[in-house]
């Protein structure tokens, strides 16, 4: 891995999945890391993975990463200010506006402060689930204020470069506003999905498939923080669910009498509505590609899908996505590869020349 961009010392402060995982990343560019957390137990954890190392009183940051809840970020960064006056200071949390108008409610010196957000994550938090590819190929928003100095905004797109991520540039504001849409939102929606099945049935859960899958998986994560998230972005998601609602209320009012006049195109003109929106969720590495998708069944024994990956790489062709479906019980799985459309063919043919059944095909 190449040398770091930063040149001096990063204090991350938070040892929690994104703290550890920046931390991770730049120890790994031969960066000088100094952990801290408010608790002793996170931050031994963190240490005796090899995230950084402890702080002395020797210690002189050029940057200051906090990664702590959303509930405490602006009294931690304001903190961290004042303690390393020639340092710049960013942070991870999914919420900008607030923090942005505590910090300037408490007079800190928004010169050296750069509000930051990588949207990256895992389900399970803490050090011991941090990686340092964690942020590759994914956006990280830099939501400088009008009282940043540009030096300082460099620096973390310096370091949002270091990590492998995307550097997106928009206002406190803009953030909130799309990340509403994005993420806060779309966790609500899991989320209430999710509940149905506390109660359901177990036969009727035995029949779960990928799709299932693909759109309850995020309900799983942390109800703690979550709440801290929507509360501090509670308008914004308001407006948004109150848009939801209308689109459900009318899709409701279609169901109850499917064969009344208008009520059958009302419900295709939803579902429609759903396809175009899914065809504006931008592709690999955050360009809006589109992409083709060949289905491929795959035997459920050991090293059939080392072997399909290999000879996907034998064939010259660049894989742009990959999913995976398996049913427990099954004896196959459906191996989706995306591919750009002016490969695809080739890539039928070379898999079927080598044996693999192609389950489907489509754009």
């Amino acid at each position: 891995m190449s040398e770091s961009r930063i040149a001096g010392q990063v204090r991350v402060v938070g040892t929690g999945l994104l703290g550890a995982s920046i931390a991770h990343a730049l120890v790994a560019r031969g960066v000088d890391v100094i952990l801290h957390d408010s608790s002793r137990a996170n931050l031994t954890l963190a240490l005796d993975y090899g995230a950084g190392r402890r702080a002395t009183h020797e210690d002189a940051p050029v940057l200051v990463v906090v990664a702590v809840p959303p509930d405490v970020t602006a009294d931690v960064v304001a903190a961290e200010l004042a303690a390393w006056p020639n340092a710049i200071v960013t942070d991870v949390a999914s919420v900008k506006r607030g923090i942005l108008d505590e910090l300037m409610a408490a007079h800190a010196d928004l010169t050296r402060y750069v509000g930051g957000h990588p949207l990256a994550g895992r389900e399970r938090g803490g050090a011991i689930s941090a990686r340092a590819d964690l942020f590759i190929g994914r956006p990280w928003v830099i939501a400088a204020s009008t009282s940043t100095a540009t030096a300082a905004a460099r620096l973390v797109e310096d370091l949002v470069i270091d990590l492998g991520a995307v550097p997106v540039r928009m206002s406190a504001a803009q953030h909130d506003d799309s990340v509403a849409l994005v993420s806060h939102v779309p966790q609500v929606v899991a989320t209430l999905l999710a509940r149905r099945l506390a109660g359901a049935p177990e036969p009727a859960v035995a029949l779960a498939g990928q799709g299932l899958r693909d759109t309850t998986r995020i309900a799983a994560s942390d109800p703690e923080l979550w709440v801290q998230i929507l509360g501090a972005n509670a308008i914004p998601v308001v407006e948004i669910l109150r848009a939801y609602r209308d689109d459900l209320d009318a899709l409701l009012a279609a169901l109850q009498e499917p064969d009344a006049p208008g009520a059958r195109r009302a419900i295709a003109e939803t579902l429609a509505g759903g396809n175009a929106g899914v065809s504006r969720i931008p592709g690999k590495h955050g360009q809006s590609s589109h992409f083709s998708q060949l289905v491929i069944v795959v035997d459920d024994t050991p090293g059939q899908l080392a072997r399909l990956l290999s000879e996907i790489g034998e064939a010259g062709i660049n894989m742009e996505d990959l999913s995976l479906e398996h049913s427990p019980g099954a004896q196959f799985g459906l191996v989706e590869i995306s591919v750009l459309p002016e490969v695809e063919q080739q890539l039928m043919a070379e898999l079927e020349s080598r044996g693999w059944k192609i389950a489907g095909a489509f754009a």
